[in-house]
């Protein structure tokens, strides 16, 4: 096939620019254009022929990577969002037309201007059209000899992804860049040295302001605004007046931008590449640098853009006619760099639309570097994508730069990637910046490790969630302020972007600081806004700089660093030059005297390692004012922790004494002798010992153990056993006397109680065994037959039991497998998880305080807490495993909020090991309860483990639909708070509810719960009881209250409550919809009261309603002085 050539003058015909089309204008416009393309692309998702209610069993997850065509259920996806996520181009440039050819008309029609001087030329446009020449900093002095004009440009094209098609739907007005081609007779041969050329170029631009504004019949509305966040590179923006003329385009939801270009040959390519030094004069005067030959790449590359736009669209378009593939893949690319914050202006990364393209296209053509195409022409776009990412995986373009230039024998010392274009002589990523490049390579690995994955959301995961959520993506978050002047940025002739160098000079020194705690370091600043025509542009004096960091959670924590050796003197002196008065010698118990550094927690000091590490680097190499102006983000939320997490090891010492104390337990009850059977296991079946407990317990002769911990212990099989299921229970109890006699006789310091349970059912387990220590914790234990179940099954499947007897058995057996299968095998296995993801154990605890905070105690299971959290660290895609406890508490709230439990089943992998079959039969297990109970009055969430694949087992008692909806939206409105605060919100306000939702409150007395009484002293000294009386172990008043208001009121009323969060202990409850007015009939189950009507709605017989006033009476009744006073909202 021919080459696409190119025609002069004519609007159809595109030509590339060097930025992204759909940039915003503004910061505030970025923002929102964000969140509500996240929403529309989340509504895309759903009403797509994929997002249909269909069967969740055997739709294929695998992606296809070599050359099959087959279609499967990814390719109707990508099909159909391609499809969406596209602009009618159509439809848009019928609205645009009239306004482009109005635009290319007054443009083409400016009279020519000069060649003036500079002061002439400036007041000249000052006078005429009140504008403003935008020139660079610095500015030019008023002694410059050389001129400035303006003729008519040489092209006028639109460019652009809008112009290749590859432009993705924003909600903010779409930028359509519009090129214009400077012409050779206004430029000097040397005006590629000290800025001359940006100095012709701005004059140039206000120009073409000064021309459309002078047109009488042109209403446009105009700004300047920086090109990829470039300061040497200003444009103007184009936007609708919105007067309803012939030219007002505001219905296409587009502005036009006009960027500069300039003719290829316009200066030698041997004088702007990397090595070449173009700015040979200081800032404060005309005198030499005392190194004239410093290169200067960014500014050689900024030129040589300019220079190659007309080049580029030829390479844009040739790729696309070769590669069929290549526009989808770059529409593909545009939305997943969209998704993760990334652009093509430096304050976002210097890596977009452009960029990706250039290098995909690049990659596919064959030249004299590269023997074959690292791409194929043949690819898919899906795979032209994943290929791509796969080369950024793959290879290190800091240390294997991408086609080194002929002409170039050694490329000057950068901070920036080199993905070289041999063809134009120009680094393709020359406005990226080191964090940038970090944080696209590991997006790009965490993706393709995603799209590996059989088990994960590989599509909605990969291009529709929206992960451009700071507090939700770094485990550390923090502002910085730092001055305009700040002198390490001003130094040096290539400094002309400040915040490129601020990147680049942070990066080093907090690199260098936080060594191996960090994995990814990332830094990103608002963009510079547009400014009037008639104005200069203002900068800032102070910037305010986001610093996002991944950590390595193994060494986050970590309180000594070693340096170098003492022996090593230059590397010590380095270490000790960036450190100072920190850095001390130590000798360390292997021998070795190196250089060191102490990170030692104070008492009462709230401030982490890292925040330490990253306070003091600020404050020695940047100043004072940027240290205090460092702003961490919820610095008070791992302190809802108890005790505070300051680092991931904390959380687990924190159980240390307790875990030791059931060994020591374990082992005395394996050392008894005297029992008829040995014992053939004891498993740990609780919350405190998988380090799950909100808050640990703390051993000693003046704490107590009210709170028993659940234990199951399982003798060796007999033949001896009985079996009758209620001969089996008597059994049991046996057995526990006997073992709580042996316990005492052989052991001192313990006592031992046998009680009771589901007294009333007597297929469930009947009793158990409460051991407790004198100054340590209380085990109640429990025995676990395996031939149990086997009885219980036999029973279930004769089919003479009738129905109520058929439920009872049912019943037993789910309480069965969730007491001594499911439960010790959930704690062993969360137990293994949180020795392997450190910042597992606080994050549950911390989820566990949140749910309490709310009052869900009882409506929510504690194991499905911990399910939900395991899903945030196990199956982290897109992002990588949690490394703080910030980030894994709000990205389970963020899956809570956006998790629809109405038709997806919740699987969790505890172990890795989950097959796709497996999945699948989970899921089918889920649809099968959906069809027998499609109301779900019996089971509302369906929480799966491999451990658990019944789903049932946490969830059968609740939380019923009204809890999980209100879960849902606590969830959700914690993530607004987060999302619109970001690093102002305050951990409390995550943590407050409120009252308003409840129909009444009933407020309880502290000083009478067990376990608070050290709140209230007795007024004698006799009247004291003993903490640690084993009478009390066990004793919970206020579940006592509880389970009796749920018997009793169950169906009439929804009870919300805490038992473990003591701030302010209290029931909230609200009527059921059966308690509503309804027509009268004997045998109510409630007190009732009649409905007072008017004559005219006495129709259809009296009305009666439940007696509010009369049900709460008797709750403070059955209270007692356990309730402080009940407030009702009617």
């Amino acid at each position: 096939m021919a080459p696409h050539t190119i025609k002069k003058r004519k609007l159809t015909q595109p030509e590339l620019k060097l930025s992204e089309s759909s940039e915003s204008v503004s910061s505030s416009g970025d923002s929102v254009r964000e969140h509500s393309q996240d929403k529309g692309l989340k509504k895309v998702y759903q009403r797509s022929a994929w997002g249909r209610k269909t069967s969740l069993v055997n739709q294929p997850s695998v992606l296809h990577t070599n050359g099959s065509n087959n279609t499967n259920m990814f390719n109707i996806q990508l099909d159909e969002l391609l499809t969406e996520v596209k602009p009618n181009y159509q439809k848009r440039m019928r609205k645009l037309k009239s306004a482009l050819h109005k635009l290319k008309s007054v443009i083409e029609n400016i009279p020519p201007r000069g060649p003036l001087p500079l002061l002439e030329a400036v007041r000249e446009l000052r006078k005429t059209s009140d504008t403003v020449i935008p020139f660079p900093e610095p500015r030019p002095g008023n002694d410059v000899k050389y001129t400035f004009s303006y003729q008519r440009p040489v092209d006028i094209s639109v460019v652009g992804s809008y112009a290749l098609k590859t432009s993705i739907k924003t909600a903010s007005p779409l930028l359509i860049d519009l090129a214009v081609t400077m012409p050779t007779t206004v430029f000097q041969d040397k005006d590629y040295l000290n800025y001359r050329y940006f100095y012709k170029r701005a004059y140039y631009l206000a120009c073409i302001a000064a021309g459309i504004r002078e047109t009488k019949d042109c209403n446009f509305m105009l700004s300047f605004i920086y090109h990829n966040d470039s300061p040497l590179q200003p444009t103007l923006v184009i936007s609708p007046s919105s007067n309803c003329a012939i030219d007002d385009f505001s219905n296409s939801k587009c502005h036009l931008k006009i960027i500069m270009a300039a003719e290829q040959n316009l200066f030698p390519i041997t004088k702007t590449l990397p090595d070449q030094n173009c700015v040979r004069f200081s800032r404060s005067s005309s005198t030499a640098y005392q190194s004239p030959n410093s290169p200067t790449p960014l500014y050689n590359a900024i030129v040589r853009s300019e220079c190659c736009v007309a080049s580029y669209l030829k390479l844009l378009n040739r790729v696309s006619l070769k590669a069929k593939g290549f526009k989808d893949a770059c529409v593909l690319g545009s939305l997943w760099l969209r998704q993760r914050g990334l652009r093509t202006g430096i304050s976002h990364g210097g890596f977009g639309h452009f960029e990706l393209a250039s290098m995909m296209a690049i990659l596919i053509q064959k030249d004299g570097l590269q023997a074959t195409a690292v791409l194929s022409t043949k690819y898919s776009s899906y795979q032209l994508f994943k290929a791509f990412l796969q080369f950024l995986v793959n290879r290190d373009l800091f240390r294997e730069p991408f086609g080194l230039p002929r002409n170039v024998s050694s490329l000057p010392s950068s901070n920036t990637p080199i993905f070289f274009d041999r063809s134009r002589a120009l680094n393709i990523l020359f406005k990226m910046t080191a964090s940038a490049y970090e944080l696209l390579r590991h997006e790009a690995s965490v993706s393709l490790r995603m799209l590996s994955s059989s088990t994960s959301e590989q599509f909605r995961r990969f291009l529709i969630s929206n992960l451009d959520i700071p507090t939700q993506r770094f485990d550390v978050l923090f502002h910085i302020s730092i001055s305009q002047s700040w002198e390490p940025v001003t130094r040096g002739p290539d400094t002309k972007n400040w915040h490129l160098e601020c990147y680049k000079r942070l990066y080093e020194l907090l690199t260098v600081g936080l060594g191996d705690r960090v994995n990814v370091l990332y830094l990103r600043a608002a963009p510079p806004t547009t400014w009037p025509t008639t104005k200069i542009a203002t900068t800032k004096e102070i910037n305010k700089i986001l610093v996002g960091i991944l950590v390595q959670p193994e060494n986050v924590g970590r309180t000594i660093d070693q340096g170098p050796a003492a022996e090593d003197r230059g590397a010590a002196a380095v270490f000790r030059k960036f450190w100072g008065e920190k850095a001390e010698l130590r000798r360390f118990r292997d021998g070795s005297i190196l250089e060191s550094l102490i990170w030692a927690e104070e008492k009462g000091q709230d401030t982490s390692v890292m925040q330490q590490i990253v306070t003091f680097v600020i404050q020695r190499h940047v100043g004072v004012d940027a240290a205090n102006s460092l702003k961490f983000l919820a610095n008070d939320l791992d302190q809802k922790v108890a005790p505070k997490v300051s680092s991931p090891d904390s959380s687990l010492n924190a159980f240390h004494n307790l875990f030791a104390a059931y060994g020591a337990f374990e082992k005395n009850i394996r050392e008894m002798e005297g029992l008829p059977l040995q014992i053939r296991q004891v498993s740990a079946a609780d919350a405190h010992l998988r380090y799950a407990s909100i808050t640990p317990q703390i051993l000693g002769p003046s704490h107590s153990a009210c709170k028993p911990i659940d234990i199951t212990v399982q003798f060796e099989g007999s033949t001896r056993w009985p079996e009758n299921i209620r001969a089996i229970q008597r059994t049991k109890a046996a057995l526990l006397l006997k073992s709580g006699e042996l316990l005492k006789e052989s052991f001192s310091g313990l006592t031992s109680r046998l009680g009771l349970e589901n007294v009333r059912q007597e297929m469930h387990n009947s009793c158990f065994l409460d051991i407790t220590y004198r100054e340590g914790p209380a085990f109640r234990v429990r025995i676990h037959h395996d031939r149990e179940l086997a009885v219980l099954n036999h029973q279930l499947n004769d089919k003479n039991l009738k129905t109520f007897g058929r439920e009872e058995v049912a019943a037993a057996v789910s309480n069965y497998k969730k007491l001594f299968l499911y439960a010790p095998s959930h704690t062993q296995a969360l137990c293994t998880l949180c020795t392997r993801l450190l910042f597992l154990s606080p994050t549950i605890r911390l989820m566990k305080t949140w749910c309490f905070s709310h009052l869900l105690t009882s409506q929510v299971s504690e194991e499905l807490i911990e399910l939900l959290t395991i899903h945030t660290f196990v199956d982290p895609y897109p992002w990588q495993v949690p490394g703080s406890v910030r980030t894994g508490f709000l990205r389970t709230l963020s899956f809570i909020s956006q998790w629809d439990w109405r038709s997806e089943p919740l699987i969790v992998d505890m172990n890795g090991q989950m097959t796709t079959a497996d999945i699948n039969a989970t899921k089918l297990r889920f649809e099968a309860w959906r069809k027998i109970d499609p109301a779900m009055d019996r089971v509302v969430i369906f929480a799966a483990s491999n451990l658990d694949p019944d789903g049932i087992t946490w969830t059968k008692q609740g939380p019923s639909k009204v809890v999980a909806a209100r879960l849902t939206s606590l969830a959700k409105a914690a993530c607004n708070v987060t999302k619109e605060q970001e690093l102002t919100f305050k951990a409390n306000s995550l943590f407050a509810t409120s009252f308003a939702d409840y129909d009444f409150v009933i407020y309880l007395r502290s000083e009478v719960i067990l376990g608070r009484q050290d709140k209230v002293k007795p007024t004698f000294k006799n009247l004291e009881v003993p903490r640690t009386d084993p009478t009390f172990v066990g004793y919970d008043p206020l579940s006592g209250f509880l389970e009796e208001l749920e018997s009793i009121y169950g169906y009439n009323i929804v009870f919300f409550h805490n038992t473990e969060i003591i701030a302010r202990p209290a029931i909230a409850g609200l009527w059921t919809p059966h308690t509503r007015p309804r027509e009268w009939k004997v045998n109510t189950t409630y007190s009732t009261m009649p409905v007072r009507r008017s004559l005219s709605e006495m129709e259809g017989g009296p009305l009666i309603e439940i007696n509010k006033a009369s049900v709460l009476n008797e709750i403070a009744r059955l209270g007692g002085d356990m309730i402080l006073r009940i407030e009702s909202r009617d």
